[in-house]
């Protein structure tokens, strides 16, 4: 699930990493939110020659696990009904009670603090604790989840005013905490070993603490536009994520990578030069997750669709062209979407994008750059449909497609091996 250098080969656009891809799948986690969640269906196996956890990692959750805390600030679900109520009208048990909506998700102070202070946390013990706390000394009431985490950051940016504004008013918003990734050691396959090394995105480097929330901020309003036009919920988790931020010695790669509702973010990576090119960025790494908290979805629903294109093509570019969702070509090979070694799930990554891409566009009446995806061979109309069901209730946006002019036969569709 890494971007920029996939397979360690570079790629010659801006797409997410392949060869790390889930090479760091678990390094990173909320040990918590396993601990308050029943897992619903099992995630997809960790790719042999996966990189080990740094020591003292958290270990990822479990697939498809609910969460059941809610976000910072936020009020109760509409139509949720508390444990042991009446019935409307004071009816004892005349009707069941409604069902309670599911809570928003949400990381509590205790994982905060540790994604802010991983391996520092002795060096601000004092800080640490008064948090723990609450400002009003010892004496006082321990600090409220949400004040206990903007506390922390405070903390955590006090050399950076504005990049600690930065961080809280993210938290507040969508409920992520801005944090640190630890030092460790990544195997970076023929490229060697590559080293990673926390940073904090300040000063110089806020820009991409800011372009982190503004991406977050514009899938908030991406999810709300798409739900009025959705026939079921949307349900596309992108709030309550742990960030934790590092940046590869003599290295850009990779650019990120994601587990357990954490995405790691690179200072340094190749992809993030632009606003644009990290919430493309962020988006395909939270594809992942979602993925995976789905049980696994691509593997089951786009495999037929996946594996048959592949059969058919195999590796070569003009037979691959109409079925791949976005141009991204991996020196020396093929199109990432079928770059072998990638499998499944990085063609459904780069489909969410595709998917996003031209939603987006719709959505603020925008023209398309090229035309929709879903408008050139059948698979490609049948896996956003299966996409757009899955995670986006259905939602499509898009103009519908013209039909084909008379004369002209539509191409057949692949049938799977």
């Amino acid at each position: 699930m890494m971007r920029s250098q996939r397979s360690g080969i570079l790629v010659s656009s801006m797409r997410p990493d392949a060869a790390l891809s889930l090479l760091a799948a678990l390094t990173l986690a909320l040990p918590a939110l396993a601990a308050a969640c029943a897992p619903s269906s099992p995630g997809s196996a960790p790719p042999a020659g996966k990189a080990a956890a740094p020591p003292g990692s958290l270990a990822p959750t479990a697939a498809g696990a609910p969460l059941a805390r809610p976000g910072p600030g936020a009020p109760p679900p509409a139509g949720a009904a508390s444990a042991g109520a009446a019935p409307a009208g004071g009816a004892g048990g005349d009707a069941p009670s409604p069902a309670a909506a599911e809570p928003a998700p949400s990381i509590p102070a205790d994982e905060a603090e540790a994604i802010l202070f991983p391996e520092d946390a002795a060096a601000h013990l004092a800080g640490i604790d008064a948090c723990r706390r609450g400002l009003a000394g010892a004496a006082g009431a321990p600090s409220a989840g949400p004040e206990r985490v903007r506390c922390l950051l405070a903390l955590r940016y006090k050399g950076d005013q504005q990049a600690a504004a930065s961080a809280t008013a993210l938290f507040d918003r969508s409920g992520s905490v801005a944090g640190l990734e630890r030092e460790h050691l990544m195997d970076g396959g023929y490229r060697g070993t590559l080293h990673l090394v926390p940073e904090l995105p300040v000063r110089a480097e806020r820009r991409h603490l800011e372009w982190t929330a503004a991406a977050l901020a514009d899938f908030d309003a991406f999810a709300t536009e798409l739900a009025a036009a959705a026939s079921s919920p949307v349900r596309y988790r992108h709030r309550a994520l742990a960030l934790r931020y590092f940046r590869s010695v003599r290295a850009r790669t990779p650019s990120a990578y994601a587990s357990g509702w954490t995405v790691a973010y690179n200072l340094a990576g190749s992809l993030h030069r632009s606003a644009d090119e990290v919430r493309e960025t962020l988006f395909h790494e939270i594809f992942h997750l979602n993925d995976s908290a789905h049980g696994a979805w691509s593997q089951a629903a786009l495999s037929p669709i996946y594996d048959a294109i592949v059969t058919r093509c195999g590796t070569r570019i003009p037979c691959l062209a109409p079925y791949s969702p976005n141009g991204t070509i991996v020196k020396g090979g093929t199109y990432y979407s079928f770059q072998p070694g990638n499998g499944v799930g990085e063609y459904a990554a780069e489909l969410a994008i595709r998917y996003y891409r031209e939603q987006r566009a719709a959505l603020r009446g925008e023209r398309l750059g090229k035309p929709p995806f879903k408008c050139g061979p059948p698979e490609n109309a049948r896996a956003w449909s299966l996409l757009a069901g899955e995670f986006f209730g259905g939602a499509d946006r898009v103009a519908p497609c013209p039909s084909a002019p008379a004369g002209r036969r539509a191409p057949g569709p692949l049938m799977a091996p």
